[in-house]
């Protein structure tokens, strides 16, 4: 028999060996992955189990009317959701409402109109801002935030507000500094980083084809940025602002600092209230083991486990009906 010559033997067997072991690198790979998936799965559901079967007790004793009631008496055994729901709602709409436009000026002028040099700066001080601890924001609120309001914006407000017909039930009240309106505006400065970091790095992605066609066409800037970038990252910037809506529902130490801990609910944003998380962290660590306040504290937090949720399917029907369209 003719033997093959030596070369083409060598060749071949590393060629052999280097497919062998790329096949399994990509098995090892593909096993990594999909344990972090499932391992993603896991520790989900686990939390879910824990919230659920622990607050389970509060959910039959009370039934639907824990949702609804604004009741919170520990001493009678007396405990409702409705009041932590609605300041963690109207506390996160508030620093949206503040957040999103303040971060998109700011990712707008660091892309488009700041000099370079000047941009990485403000970049670099935008993402130190966001590694900041929330007990900081909590802490420079209480000192700085409370005491603005309650000597400079709330008697102003209320003075020329308060009076006003259906809007001025939203500034009434004493001018204590502590509120709804403060605890929504520190999760405005906590969250800009987030969505600020995110739109920035968008913008800056977009091909720069696009945009140039666009001012050759004699657009000017605010029209390439409404009629180029936005529909062309609209999917990343509203995972920013996800992004930071989760972070405002979930933030727990720097809204406590502010926002009065008061189990009341009212149309003032300049009342005391609380929210879910403010609520779980003051409560927890008086709660007794197997106690129905302890449960009550763990259905709050199955509670806003699902507000997250909901919020995050809404967040996709939206980008589904935009992609359509």
């Amino acid at each position: 028999m003719m033997e093959l010559p030596s070369t083409i033997t060598a060749r071949d067997g590393v060629a052999m060996d280097t497919n062998a072991r790329g096949r399994f690198g990509d098995l090892v790979f593909g096993m990594i992955a999909r344990l972090a998936g499932w391992f993603i799965l896991l520790v989900m559901a686990g939390i879910v189990i824990v919230l659920v079967s622990g607050g389970w007790r509060a959910f039959s004793a009370f039934g639907p009317g824990f949702i609804t009631s604004t009741a919170w008496n520990p001493i009678s055994n007396h405990f409702g959701a409705a009041t932590s729901i609605f300041g963690t709602l109207v506390t996160t709409l508030i620093a949206l409402v503040f957040a999103v436009p303040f971060a998109f000026g700011v990712a707008f002028w660091l892309v488009e109109m700041a000099p370079p040099a000047l941009a990485r700066f403000i970049e670099t001080a935008v993402q130190l801002l966001a590694a900041v601890p929330s007990i900081i924001f909590g802490m420079w609120g209480f000192f700085i935030v409370v005491p603005f309001m309650a000597h400079y914006i709330e008697p102003v407000v209320t003075h020329y507000l308060g009076h006003v017909p259906g809007i001025g039930l939203l500034f009434r009240g004493a001018p204590y500094g502590t509120g709804l309106l403060s605890g929504g505006l520190i999760l405005a400065i906590m969250i800009t980083p987030f969505i600020c970091s995110v739109m920035t790095d968008v913008f800056v992605s977009i091909p720069a084809v696009l945009k140039e066609s666009a001012f050759g066409l004699g657009a000017t800037r605010w029209e390439v940025m409404r009629q180029v970038v936005l529909p062309w990252s609209r999917q990343a910037v509203m995972g920013g602002i996800m992004l930071g809506t989760g972070r405002a529902l979930g933030e727990t130490m720097a809204v406590t600092f502010v926002i009065g801990n008061s189990n009341r609910m009212g149309w003032s944003l300049f009342a005391p209230g609380n929210t879910i998380a403010s609520l779980i962290a003051l409560e927890f660590p008086e709660s007794s083991a197997g106690s129905l306040k302890l449960s009550a504290l763990l259905a709050l937090g199955a509670i806003l486990m699902i507000i997250s949720f909901i919020t995050l399917a809404c967040s996709r029907i939206f980008l589904q009906r935009g992609t359509s369209n």
